[in-house]
């Protein structure tokens, strides 16, 4: 992840609303939720909330996926792991390795293969 990104998604993070979604998804795991459900857990108008969840897609923090009728979001582990390694890599004056092994340490228990589904 290079700067521009990172400030794209700390600026998604940075509004109440979307930082709320990005929280509610990452506890929903890896199976997600439908909009319908995320605006209503926020108590957010539907077109609200399908907005902030756009700006959340964009920069690579949470995913969408059409299933049937409904707009299925989940929390896209992938750009927050990055996010992290970006936060971090110049901790400990330098060494990645020290660095590394915290963030690594967050793959497993977000690894969907390990969750039943």
């Amino acid at each position: 992840m290079d700067s521009s990104a990172a400030l794209t998604a700390f600026a998604a993070l940075s509004q109440p609303l979307r930082l709320r979604a990005f929280r509610l998804l990452i506890k929903a795991g890896p199976k997600g939720m439908s909009a319908g459900d995320i605006a209503q857990a926020l108590e957010a108008k539907p077109n609200t909330s399908s907005q902030n969840l756009a700006h959340l897609v964009h920069a690579g923090l949470i995913t969408s996926q059409r299933e049937g009728r409904s707009i299925i979001y989940s929390a896209k582990m992938e750009g927050v792991n990055a996010l992290l390694r970006f936060m971090l890599q110049d901790c400990c004056g330098g060494d990645d390795a020290s660095c590394n092994a915290a963030i690594d340490a967050l793959t497993p228990c977000c690894d969907p293969s390990r969750i039943d589904l």
